[in-house]
């Protein structure tokens, strides 16, 4: 099985920690990495991407307060389990709306390619 990978385009206009942030949030919201997966190290993402550590930080760092990564000395950056909310919270899916809107127009997708995209990670 081939592990789920995280790509950034440097020269989009979205910031690379927002692209590293919904990439992870989708394959964490698609089941792609399911609770208790183990991710890269904030050193070893930067590395492998090519990026400032702190670059990926800040994505961590927001993924953490969307409670969908949890971090613990020693035991490293671990996926979340994903709340199970009675009444999803508008406000939290129209930012991931806005960021995935984003980082698709970004590849150059147009809205057909976009809803596609969102109608086929619905299942």
């Amino acid at each position: 099985m081939t592990r789920p990978t995280v790509r950034v385009d440097t020269t989009s206009p979205v910031p690379p920690y927002e692209q590293i942030r919904t990439q992870l949030a989708a394959l964490i919201g698609g089941g792609h990495l399911p609770e208790g997966e183990r991710l890269p190290t904030v050193r070893q993402l930067a590395a492998d991407l090519g990026l400032a550590t702190g670059t990926v930080a800040r994505a961590y760092k927001e993924l953490e307060a969307a409670a969908l990564i949890r971090t613990r000395r020693g035991a490293g950056t671990r996926v979340a389990a994903v709340p199970r909310a009675a009444h999803p919270d508008a406000a939290r899916l129209t930012r991931l709306a806005h960021g995935y809107v984003a980082a698709a127009r970004a590849t150059g997708a147009d809205e057909t390619a976009i809803l596609a995209a969102v109608r086929a990670a619905l299942g």
